[in-house]
């Protein structure tokens, strides 16, 4: 019997055990992509705040050099993209670009997949951010995206040509980064943070989560394994061996045990006032 009820247990812990693990690995792995698309959120506010820096601080200071220089540190992308490379130098799994699909500096132009998701931006306007996940050299990696719309002041050197200073077209020439129109989708700002890290964090918390449950439906096993042992299993194999005695007339064989659970008790009184009516019947049989 206690066989039979430990397979049962085993099925019905199993069947808890993959039901428990499809849940928390579900829930952890959507924990780790929240996780990832807010750094990756944080880190394009951080882009979005140099730009702004160097659009309201950093070119006024320099509007007057261009005539003689072109100064790369007064272009919003220009300045979030160093910015980025600085922390790529220190942490080779993160990027960003300012995808764009018709830019100035060749730096810039899109690829393939980031081509996608700047005519994503293009198709639907509405579109304000997207996410994903791709493979790179470094591990599998998030990618967080928001649109690069055209505003007054990319117009002053991306219209056409004859408008750009001087000094950007003896940079740069005059076949690429102009034609822009006003809140026109050129490109994407576009972060890529790995992935592998909040997976391994994952996965950590699945095996220690999993590790405690087995870890209690083990000692739970063991518990209702005694429990049944001291209250069922070994009272009955008690009463069962004194009724075989009985059975073959030892009239010197003890009195069926009292102990476990109270329906093997009540069962063991049945088995006592039995024996007595049979001790009774059989004296007046004798008599």
């Amino acid at each position: 019997m206690l066989l039979r009820i430990n397979l049962i247990l085993l099925v019905a812990f199993a069947l808890g055990m993959v039901a428990i693990s499809l849940i928390v690995t579900s829930t952890l792995q959507e924990n780790a992509t929240r996780e990832v698309l807010a750094q990756a959120g944080l880190m394009l506010d951080s882009a979005a705040a140099i730009r702004s820096y160097t659009e309201t601080e950093i070119d006024p200071l320099l509007d007057d050099k261009m005539a003689t220089a072109f100064r790369p540190q007064s272009v919003p992308f220009y300045a979030a993209t160093q910015n980025f490379l600085t922390l790529h130098k220190e942490h080779p799994d993160y990027s960003y670009k300012e995808a764009t699909l018709n830019p100035t500096n060749p730096r810039d132009r899109a690829t393939d997949w980031e081509a996608d998701i700047v005519q994503r931006f293009r198709n639907d306007t509405t579109t304000r951010e997207v996410s994903g996940t791709r493979d790179t050299p470094m591990g599998k990696a998030l990618y967080l995206a928001r649109p690069i719309r055209v505003d007054a002041g990319c117009l002053g050197c991306h219209s056409l040509p004859s408008a750009a200073p001087a000094t950007m077209l003896a940079r740069y020439g005059n076949e690429h980064g102009f034609g822009w129109q006003p809140n026109e989708v050129v490109g994407a700002q576009v972060i890529s943070v790995p992935f592998a890290s909040a997976e391994a964090n994952a996965a950590r918390v699945r095996r220690e989560v999993l590790t405690a449950i087995a870890a209690m439906l083990v000692s739970v096993l063991l518990v209702v394994n005694a429990s049944i042992y001291v209250l069922v299993i070994r009272p009955v194999r008690r009463i069962a061996r004194i009724a075989d005695q009985v059975s073959l007339g030892d009239t010197a064989a003890a009195d069926f045990p009292r102990g476990g659970g109270p329906e093997v008790a009540a069962l063991s009184a049945a088995f006592n006032r039995m024996r007595k009516s049979l001790d009774k019947a059989l004296q007046m049989l004798g008599g």
